[in-house]
This record gives structure tokens, C-alpha cells and sequence, in this order.
């Protein structure tokens, strides 16, 4: 069982995948915070990919999960931050490589695009799999520091 935060957050397009996926970090022992949405009710998905980069940022969470419609646009919200490497992820090979290569900090799906199953094998996938460091450690460095 992990005690670490992740935190969670989507638009209303995402709000459905959203709350499995909080249901599988649940059960899997993390510990969640959830930034919203709370129904599906219309919201702007860029509010929540800003409170995602602002949760990492001041240590309320060490690493986080995100869902809008497409997860093109929370993506761009969430990479607007130097603390947040977002990916917007459609399987669990990308998830892997996110985190060995990109030190992602933060797995983005589309709602409306990506399976439920697929979502929650990405996400375990993402959670599982460690940075490489090495020759990739310079590349992480320069998204942070451009």
C-alpha cells in the first residue's frame, strides 16, 4: 500500500473517467486529492489543469491524473506550468515510455476517446514505472529550464 497523493482532476467531459480512475488509485492504497469537477455540469478545463500545476507545485501531491474531452486541451493548460510534464496518453506502451524517457509528472486522458480499460491499465502502468535518468535526465531538465 502507497501513502503518496495523487491528484486527480477533469472537466464535465471527463468527470465519468475521472471517477474510476480515483476509484482504482483508491484501491490501489494512494491517497487522493481531487481537484473537481464534481458533476458534468459545463466547466473550463483549463481551470483545472492550472489547479492540478498549483497541487504538484506547493507539494500537495507528487504526482497527478487529468481528463477533459480530447485531453488536448487540459494538457496545454497543465504544460503552461515549468513543474508540469503532462502526457497525454492512449495506451499503456505510451504511459511506460512518459514516464522512463519524460519523467512525466502528470497522465492526461481523453474522455471521450479512450477505453475504460485501456485507461486503467495506462494508469497502472504509469503508476508502476520508474524514471531512466540517465542520457534523459538533461532533456527532463530543459522542459523545466527552457
Amino acid at each position: 500500500m502507497s501513502s503518496e497523493m495523487i491528484a486527480i482532476a477533469s472537466d464535465h467531459a471527463g468527470f465519468g473517467l475521472k471517477n474510476k480512475l480515483k476509484e482504482q488509485l483508491i484501491n490501489q492504497g494512494f491517497e487522493v486529492l481531487d481537484l473537481g469537477t464534481n458533476d458534468t455540469k459545463s466547466v473550463d478545463y483549463p481551470d483545472f489543469g492550472y489547479a492540478m500545476a498549483s497541487a504538484i507545485k506547493n507539494n500537495k501531491a507528487s504526482r497527478g491524473v487529468l481528463v477533459c474531452g480530447s485531453g488536448i486541451g487540459i494538457s496545454i493548460a497543465a504544460n503552461r506550468h515549468n513543474n508540469i510534464r503532462a502526457a497525454l496518453i492512449h495506451d499503456s506502451l505510451g504511459a511506460k515510455m512518459a514516464r522512463l524517457h519524460n519523467d512525466a509528472n502528470v497522465i492526461v486522458f481523453g474522455g471521450r476517446l479512450i477505453g475504460m480499460d485501456v485507461a486503467l491499465d495506462s494508469l497502472h502502468t504509469f503508476l508502476n514505472t520508474n524514471f531512466e535518468g540517465g542520457r534523459h535526465a538533461l532533456r527532463v531538465e530543459k522542459l523545466s529550464n527552457p
